[in-house]
């Protein structure tokens, strides 16, 4: 198996701009939507969804490499990073407290170029706690084969080889170097997507740390993204890839063995796109919310109020099926009776609407007025 570092023409990737042209245009469009959605925000506003986009993106892209964490404590520790009062009192693992510290990072010096330092902080702040590893803060040094494979021990599959260590030191300088220069200010400007996808795609290629490769190479691509817009737009790229995890590590795969990465742009693109669309309904969400419970202030109870913001917690596409009463009484503890009059409230008060009768009604979260409102004072 030939690997595209191999190639004499390395690392001078290729592809059809023609073919991608439609996505960045899109990518453009949609970058314009997302500013505006957040241009007249609040200050608190704003602050809760970097928080919300942020911790997201931390858990899922920690989630892409097999490690759970506790989405509380990781927005706790960005509450914290950001100056702001954090209602989670628990201690925060060495994993979380790093995945969000870089995170913030991340989000804080968008701006600035790329440079060895920096990616050696954000390997300290992902490997946090780790005591497995030789080489933390650094490039790799071992003498054995950066490889990931699968399959049993004796006959595994290698999906991809790294170079090899000694020549990680050149390999970098050349990365960090190019990926400064594509910037939109920089001598060689690329168009903002194909430099996000093709700068994932370099990082990962030359793999040259002993772990935590993923969400680096991750969190460059986002970088990628906000500098062409001068202002940190973060957007949902962890959580789609998640979403598309079997064909992120095919497409990966691939475009590890070429340096024509056309077919790996494209799908990039729509990945980038996806995530874009995401993070403009995620934000639309969050600004309905503190719209609705704006709203409502003094005006519901307090079970009313964790069943909302339990609800809530869902996210955009909300309880699958809707909120039933049962499960509106195992989140606050109500009974039957109370039940009954507690949603028939919301309703009246237009928080929720209700679909169905008697054991068959089912509650969502209603945001059309909270939208209207939000229209009318844009």
């Amino acid at each position: 198996m030939t690997w595209n570092w191999q190639s004499l023409d390395w690392p001078n990737f290729r592809w059809d701009r023609s073919r991608i042209a439609a996505a960045e245009n899109q990518y453009l469009v949609g970058s314009g939507v997302a500013i505006g959605t957040v241009k007249h925000l609040s200050e608190d506003d704003h602050k809760q969804i970097q928080v919300e986009l942020l911790s997201g993106e931390a858990v899922t892209t920690s989630a892409i490499e097999g490690e759970v964490l506790n989405r509380a404590s990781v927005q706790s520790s960005i509450l914290r990073q950001f100056g702001l009062a954090s209602p989670d009192k628990r201690r925060i693992m060495p994993a979380e407290q790093g995945i969000a510290e870089m995170m913030v990072d991340l989000y804080r010096s968008f701006s600035r170029p790329l440079s060895e330092a920096m990616l050696f902080d954000w390997h300290r702040m992902v490997t946090a706690g780790r005591r497995d590893l030789a080489d933390i803060g650094q490039f790799r040094t071992s003498r054995e084969p950066m490889q990931i494979i699968s399959g049993p021990i004796g006959d595994p599959t290698v999906h991809f080889e790294a170079p090899p260590s000694k020549q990680v030191q050149t390999e970098m300088k050349r990365f960090i170097a190019w990926f400064n220069r594509t910037a939109s200010d920089g001598k060689e400007p690329l168009p903002t997507v194909t430099r996000a996808g093709t700068a994932h795609l370099y990082f990962e290629s030359i793999h040259p740390f002993e772990d935590g490769n993923g969400r680096i190479g991750r969190a460059i691509a986002e970088k990628a993204l906000m500098q062409s817009f001068d202002q940190p737009v973060l957007v949902s790229l962890a959580t789609t890839i998640l979403a598309h995890q079997k064909s992120y590590y095919s497409a990966l795969e691939r475009a590890n063995q070429q340096i024509e990465i056309t077919d790996w742009l494209v799908w990039f693109a729509e990945i980038a796109l996806e995530a874009q669309r995401q993070s403009i309904a995620q934000v639309e969400f969050i600004i309905a919310k503190t719209k609705m419970l704006d709203r409502l202030s003094g005006q519901i109870n307090e079970r009313q109020g964790k069943a909302l913001l339990r609800m809530f917690r869902e996210g955009p596409e909300g309880f699958k099926g809707g909120l039933s009463a049962g499960n509106y009484s195992t989140i606050t503890g109500a009974s039957p009776a109370t039940t009954t009059r507690d949603l028939a409230d919301l309703v009246e008060k237009g928080a929720l609407i209700r679909t169905g009768e008697r054991k068959h009604a089912r509650y969502t979260l209603n945001l059309s007025k909270t939208d209207a409102d939000r229209r009318s004072t844009a």
